[in-house]
């Protein structure tokens, strides 16, 4: 699956990125429903619950803090029966050279934000 086909079939789920620049990589891209990590994790969490979305993508940075992140997070959010769905992390990271969710727009050859 070719990563622009892939990239569109999550654009309309609940992201949840590190930091602004992430969030607006994501938005130039045509993501609707992202989530920035600005408060403590806990409360992430229990704003993610009260949406009972469909399904949550985790699109937190491959460096140490971001796996961190993730780890929580995943672990937290299927607790409460929220579906995390892996597949497009597990593709930026294992397919491409991306390892922060940032520059992800500049690897798909978009102008840097």
């Amino acid at each position: 699956m070719e990563i622009e086909q892939l990239i569109n079939n999550y654009k309309d789920f609940l992201v949840i990125v590190e930091g602004q620049k992430d969030c607006q990589c994501l938005q130039h891209l045509g993501f609707t429903h992202i989530l920035i990590l600005n408060k403590p994790l806990f409360a992430v969490v229990e704003e993610v619950v009260a949406q009972q979305p469909q399904k949550v993508v985790l699109l937190t940075d491959l460096d140490t803090a971001g796996k961190k992140l993730y780890r929580y997070l995943y672990k937290h959010l299927t607790r409460h029966g929220i579906p995390v769905d892996d597949t497009l992390r597990h593709f930026l990271f294992k397919e491409t050279p991306v390892r922060q969710i940032e520059g992800l727009c500049s690897y798909l050859g978009l102008h840097k934000l």
